[in-house]
């Protein structure tokens, strides 16, 4: 129902954008009929469409645009703007053009701080780039940390060993990997050490060399936190640091790190500072309506405190 869309109209927009197939719907069944490149192009696209309605169980327009629309009658060969070939048919690539600018910060800079609202994939495409150096041999391994602050709940003891009570931390990581490495190959890397996940207390004391790093969630670290971690960089190493100002879920009395540490590192050379907005979201399109009615709050708050 969401892929085919109410009515059948995405499915009819689908064949707008592919004319020269024949698509032909009959219940969770869909059948193309078409030349050998046809099908397969389009039977790339489309297992991406699903997998993405599959994560997100929701379909807007400019995703089916994005996925179906682009190069729907360009010729076969690799697209030089996917940066990782995932699973289940995912091209994973920057889809607005915030994530563009990120991506093209991480080839120019070592260190690349990306902040936006919720749903802007800072995250995902930071993942994707970590992957593809590392498919490319451009770093000998992945290192993903966050801080591990609880969003605004206590939830108290969790059972199990460390990496038991660490994990619901950390999920969405292993969630962008498990998109774009096979699940024995990534388990194989987790054991190997070759992708490492860990909370930003861990970090302290390493030296982080041959390695592609990402803080996610920085805006819960306080800056010594930061100072420690960004002072962990070695030889050969790309740091990305992402976060949201707007939602910080540390205790109200301890600020936190990442504005400042953005105000002092702003302009200096090899640091690239890059801003998303709502026009960089890709979930489902209520989140930025969600995202602007609270900031149209925070904004009648802030004039109601003024003197």
């Amino acid at each position: 129902m969401e892929v085919f869309g109410a009515n059948d109209q995405h499915l009819r927009h689908i064949r707008t954008l592919f004319p020269k197939l024949s698509l032909i719907a009959r219940g969770d069944t869909l059948k193309v009929i078409g030349t050998e490149d046809d099908v397969n192009r389009f039977s790339e696209r489309f297992e991406q469409l699903v997998q993405h309605v599959a994560t997100y169980n929701d379909l807007p327009r400019k995703v089916l645009d994005d996925i179906m629309g682009e190069g729907a009658e360009a010729g076969g060969g690799e697209e030089p703007d996917v940066l990782v070939h995932g699973n289940a048919g995912i091209r994973v690539k920057a889809r607005t053009a915030g994530q563009q600018r990120l991506v093209e910060a991480v080839a120019a800079h070592d260190m690349v701080f990306a902040v936006g609202p919720a749903g802007t994939g800072k995250t995902y495409t930071a993942v994707a780039l970590a992957v593809k150096a590392l498919k490319e041999r451009q770093v000998r391994r992945i290192i993903l940390t966050r801080p591990a602050v609880e969003a605004g709940e206590n939830l108290g003891f969790l059972p199990g060993d460390l990496k038991d009570k660490l994990d619901p931390y950390l999920q969405p990581l292993y969630d962008a990997l498990r998109d774009m490495i096979p699940a024995s190959r990534l388990a194989q890397l987790l054991e190997e050490a070759v992708i490492q996940i860990a909370p930003l207390a861990f970090m302290r004391g390493r030296t982080l060399d041959h390695a592609f790093v990402i803080l996610d969630e920085a805006q819960n670290a306080t800056l010594p936190q930061l100072k420690m971690f960004l002072t962990r960089m070695g030889r050969n190493a790309t740091f990305v640091i992402t976060g949201d100002v707007t939602q910080v879920d540390l205790p109200d009395r301890q600020p936190s790190g990442l504005v400042p540490t953005i105000g002092m590192l702003r302009g200096v050379p090899g640091i690239a500072v890059v801003e998303l907005d709502e026009k960089d979201i890709v979930r489902h399109e209520l989140v930025s309506r969600v995202l602007g009615a609270f900031k149209e709050l925070e904004q009648q708050n802030r004039e109601t405190k003024k003197p």
